[in-house]
């Protein structure tokens, strides 16, 4: 038995370093696992905002459509204003022509 406690004392140093080689292990591993957690994070980050950013290129299509509906609306009713004032001045004109050529030919 006494060698037994001689052996196991005196070899001490063995798992020491078999502990410290294991804590370094489990430090490199946090380590990688904070690194994850944190690449993580940010793609989330990432990710919150390209949503925030679709969100609010979703509201500026909507607003643009209904600002080009609107738009179209008014160029027609714009065209068929012109349409009725271009045949109203056709008349108007028709009507200046035909009274200066009667008053030519009495």
């Amino acid at each position: 038995m006494s060698d037994r406690l001689a052996n196991g004392s005196g070899n001490t140093e063995a798992p020491l370093a078999d502990i410290d080689a294991a804590t370094k292990r489990l430090m490199a591993a946090l380590d990688a696992l904070e690194s994850s957690v944190e690449r993580r994070r940010e793609a989330d980050r990432d990710e919150n905002e390209l949503a925030s950013r679709i969100q609010a290129l979703g509201a500026d299509r909507s607003r643009l459509a209904d600002e080009l509906d609107g738009s179209l609306v008014k160029t027609r009713k714009l065209e068929r204003v012109n349409r009725d004032i271009a045949e109203k001045l056709d008349a108007a004109i028709g009507t200046i022509r035909a009274v200066l050529d009667g008053g030519e030919g009495r």
